[in-house]
């Protein structure tokens, strides 16, 4: 009897141990769950605050702009607009940076609305290309996905090719939407995009006008594109000039030290450079804790309230 009540006893205490183990594993299990649950909803929460504060960096952004711009008749890098700002406390972070569109080269402005190139545009191409080292070609492609007919130039190729691809799709017949749309046209490869980014864009001063280049916030791989006949010396010399003392004016370019007067006539007198711009990149980049998002805006400044091009959240 008395080892009955041993072997009872025995197989209680094991069954507690158990249950208890059991109790214990679903506690734990329990308890990581919601730790879980809260990391999630805090993550979420985080990521929420980090986009508002991304997306007011860019309406920010877009103030200091217009207040900083308002009745000057020149743009260029001594702004304060050039300047990254950086906001910090002790939840987390902004930085907003602000680059000048008109600082590049118009990829839309290749071809006229009549599909004729445009002499100035495909010049400045061309010379970038080589510097780059691109094929004469890819400017032929882009022009034929521009243009609005359906004949392939030198170069070129329209909707039949590309309908030919394994994923086919047909030419746009007209300006570029964004800049990664330009790995659709024939030749242009996502690294070759990314190679050309600092220096082109496809948004004009105005709707439906041609861009121009401000030779005040070009980098020097613009500058070298606008004429055949600037190398790198003169480069360095209106960069220099332009550091010093902003061009306020594009006859001021004959001020610059050492530039060819048949370069400064050129440029002058062309309807292809400018001194001020009025389309800007904004980027912010907000962190609230271990949350980050970024906000990517190109915004147009006119009279009234800026016009907002393009929005990308990432």
């Amino acid at each position: 009897m008395t080892g009955r009540l041993r072997d009872r006893s025995g197989f209680a205490l094991v069954l507690t141990l158990v249950v208890t183990a059991l109790m214990t594993a679903v506690v734990v299990e329990m308890i990581h769950q919601v730790y879980v649950d809260v990391s999630i909803s805090r993550g979420f929460r985080d990521a929420q605050q980090a986009s508002i504060l991304a997306e007011s960096g860019v309406s920010g952004g877009a103030k200091l702009l217009q207040l900083g711009l308002s009745g000057k008749s020149f743009t260029s890098l001594t702004d304060k607009w050039a300047e990254p700002i950086r906001l910090d406390d002790e939840a987390g972070a902004l930085t907003i940076s602000i680059a000048e569109e008109s600082a590049r080269i118009n990829l839309n402005d290749l071809v006229y609305a009549n599909g004729q190139y445009q002499d100035f545009t495909l010049a400045a191409l061309k010379r970038l290309g080589r510097r780059l080292q691109l094929t004469d070609d890819l400017w032929g492609a882009l022009a034929d996905w521009i243009d609005t007919d359906d004949q392939p130039r030198s170069g070129g190729v329209e909707s039949p090719y590309y309908r030919s691809l394994k994923q086919p799709h047909d030419a746009r017949n007209g300006g570029l939407t964004t800049l990664t749309e330009l790995t659709l046209v024939k030749g242009f490869t996502p690294e070759l995009l990314t190679g050309m980014l600092p220096f082109v864009t496809i948004w004009s001063d105005q709707p439906g006008a041609s861009a121009r280049i401000n030779i005040n916030t070009a980098p020097k791989e613009v500058l070298a594109a606008l004429d055949d006949g600037i190398d790198e010396r003169m480069v360095e010399s209106i960069l220099e000039r332009r550091r010093l003392t902003p061009f306020k004016a594009t006859g001021e370019l004959a001020q610059v030290p050492g530039l060819d007067a048949g370069v400064v006539s050129r440029l002058a007198g062309s309807s292809g450079i400018t001194v001020k711009g009025s389309v800007f990149r904004i980027k912010a980049f907000a962190r609230v804790r271990d949350a980050g998002r970024t906000v990517e805006a190109v915004v147009r400044l006119g009279g009234g309230a800026p016009e907002f091009l393009s929005w990308q959240e990432y």
